[in-house]
């Protein structure tokens, strides 16, 4: 079986910084390629940042793409007082890391989407942590990728829990509703994982202090950019248990489908202005077979913990 490639499409920020340390972590996966996106900081700090946490991992090797710097409905983007209270200003938890050696590549993440497609096809694992604007420009510019692409596992979204932007909307949807309605009724298979599993796989300063007591370069940085988001969730009353691993837990999904239960529908996402960014199974498909979008709706949250400490300790060890 040829080994599968992943691409990570970040907006980078705290947890998608612990989606890069399991990605890179991950035994029987190789990393191709970080596409960046606008979310929890502006598109070019994300790049930087994901530059910066793959140095700081050893893996200079792995390119950065720019994708697109707002939502495909708007002309621009700014970043939301509540994504700086909850990831810090420069996004990764106010930690400064060493300037990069890499550049961002000159090619779009657009074009390395499809480009990747045709490579690899059903090799290929996309992981979007962000919004989807990226993606679902890959999709308009070539519908043909929606049958080469292997699987795509988001974070987004919240089918059985209500949202943490509105009652309806959870914050990756909410900032490009219609580009997740477009990969969502796409042919892609796909994969949900939403605030549904990602609420209840928390982590806390027991496990951060362990990597601090490593003695790592990586293991301080990682301690201290979580420590902030660990903070950010009971200083803003979002948990008082610790933070929810909601990006990392879609790279081990990807990797290991057992750590959720899913239920299997087709999906679709709402982007008028009423239930904007709604997350909801589509009626008039229900009788429908084969439906595209795996819904994680249950998480064994003991086993991924351990499997994400294990993963994220080791690697840090030697950084």
């Amino acid at each position: 079986m040829a080994q599968k490639k992943m691409i990570l499409d970040l907006d980078t920020g705290v947890d998608d910084a612990l989606a890069i340390a399991y990605a890179v972590a991950a035994p029987d996966v190789d990393l191709i390629g970080i596409v960046s996106s606008y979310g929890n900081n502006l598109l070019n700090v994300c790049a930087q940042n994901s530059l910066k946490l793959l140095e700081l991992l050893g893996q200079p090797d792995v390119p950065v793409f720019l994708g697109l710097p707002h939502s495909s409905t708007s002309d621009h983007f700014d970043v939301m007082q509540v994504s700086k209270d909850i990831h810090g200003n420069n996004g990764i938890g106010d930690v400064e890391l060493p300037e990069p050696k890499r550049q961002v590549e000159a090619q779009s993440g657009v074009d390395f989407y499809i480009e990747a497609a045709h490579k690899y096809g059903k090799d290929l694992i996309i992981i979007p942590t962000g919004p989807m604007t990226n993606l679902a420009a890959a999709l308009e510019k070539d519908p043909e990728i929606a049958h080469l692409i292997g699987n795509v596992t988001f974070m987004g979204g919240a089918l059985t829990v209500e949202g943490n932007v509105t009652d309806v909307a959870e914050a990756n949807i909410n900032q490009d509703a219609k580009a997740a309605n477009t990969v969502l009724t796409s042919e892609l298979p796909l994969t949900m994982v939403g605030l549904d599993v990602t609420l209840r796989t928390l982590l806390t300063k027991k496990e951060t202090q362990q990597w601090r007591e490593l003695g790592t370069k990586a293991g301080k940085a990682y301690a201290d950019i979580t420590d902030f988001y660990i903070d950010a969730y009971y200083n803003l009353d979002i948990d008082k248990h610790g933070c929810a691993l909601h990006d990392p837990l879609a790279v081990g999904v990807s990797l290991d489908p057992s750590f959720v239960q899913t239920i299997s529908l087709f999906m679709k996402v709402i982007y008028d202005e009423h239930n904007y960014a709604r997350t909801v199974g589509d009626k008039d498909k229900l009788n429908d077979p084969n439906p595209n979008v795996k819904v994680a709706v249950n998480v064994d949250k003991d086993r991924y913990l351990a499997t994400f400490m294990d993963l994220l300790t080791n690697l840090f060890k030697e950084h």
